[in-house]
């Protein structure tokens, strides 16, 4: 396996140091610090393929980072006062979906672009996933629902 892929994210939830630290278990000490949020983090999602890494924190942000190369390639600014509950990529790596006052997904790219928004819940979404294939996006919310969009 490649060195990224021993590695797992730490994140001090609640802490103010804002900080994403990667540990290598295997040889037992700090890989990485990632900073660059302000706030406490709130939500952190792995590509499958062990390549990204998606962090949030109370700044109204989302940043991606590139575990091969230890840096943050794209910032995503949200809309102000924008509370990230939940991050999740798609199996590709290619879709990024945030669950907070609505669902969004970002296609991962140069621009990471932002191809739908859902407004479904009567409060703030808490997690999103991906269905098999991408056919669908799944969250669920503070309203007690669980609500599915297709994705086409």
């Amino acid at each position: 396996k490649q060195w990224y892929q021993r590695r797992v994210a730490i994140t001090p939830g609640g802490t103010s140091d804002s900080l994403v630290k990667i540990w290598d278990f295997k040889e037992q000490k700090s890989a990485a610090n990632f900073p660059g949020h302000s706030g406490p983090i709130s939500a952190i999602a792995f590509s499958e393929n062990g390549y990204y890494l998606a962090t949030s924190a109370d700044d109204e942000v989302v940043k991606l980072w590139d575990l091969r190369k230890l840096r943050n390639f794209k910032t995503i600014s949200l809309d102000d006062k924008y509370t990230v509950r939940g991050l999740t990529f798609d199996n590709s790596g290619h879709y990024l979906a945030v669950a907070g006052p609505d669902v969004r997904v970002y296609q991962i790219s140069k621009q990471c672009d932002l191809v739908v928004t859902w407004d479904a819940h009567t409060q703030d979404s808490t997690d999103v996933r991906f269905g098999p294939d991408v056919n669908y996006v799944a969250s669920v919310s503070n309203d007690r629902t669980l609500k599915f969009y297709a994705a086409n």
